[in-house]
């Protein structure tokens, strides 16, 4: 199974929104703030709310309080860009792949149970394949997890090649 982060506003979803889709098809929408690490995921008739909360990434149902934390993530190491993940069936260790391509393992015991990938392009997109059962939900939420990280490593990229230019120019 592949889920694919879609573009903004295609797919008959609203301006803003991006699609989750599974060949093509879209099961999921999630509309992820640009400024904060914080997105709304719409599942059939759930909607989930994504949210960092004292270094951590959570996942809550719109409906529990905001302390709840039905799934989360939590970054283990910056430099080797490990993360750990705590779904209801468990947890999962992610590991960069290669951070030139964005790409991620997902263990479960020492086992790739999934793997995350781009789009590729200018605008890269995450992917998600699953190898094992896995729950819609769950797999929105590794695949909001790898937005994140995206983001984060455009944000490092850029902030070094500033200081690179900066720090080259006469």
């Amino acid at each position: 199974m592949v889920l694919e982060l879609g573009k903004a506003g295609s797919s008959g979803v609203g301006k803003g929104v991006l699609p989750v889709l599974r060949d093509g098809v879209v099961v999921a929408t999630l509309q992820a703030s640009s400024w904060t690490e914080s997105a709304t995921a719409v599942l059939g008739d759930r909607r989930w709310v994504f949210g960092k909360r004292k270094g951590v990434l959570t996942a809550r149902w719109e409906v529990d309080p905001e302390e709840t934390a039905r799934l989360r993530a939590e970054q283990t190491s910056w430099w080797k860009g490990t993360w750990t993940v705590e779904l209801t069936g468990g947890a999962l260790q992610v590991e960069s792949v290669s951070w030139w391509k964005g790409t991620h393992r997902f263990l479960a015991d020492g086992r790739e149970v999934a793997r995350g990938g781009t789009t590729g392009g200018w605008s890269p997109r995450p992917t998600l394949t699953v190898d094992v059962e896995l729950p819609l939900d769950e797999q929105v939420f590794l695949l909001w997890l790898l937005l994140v990280v995206g983001r984060r490593n455009q944000a490092a990229a850029l902030t070094g090649t500033g200081v690179t230019v900066t720090g080259g120019s006469s």
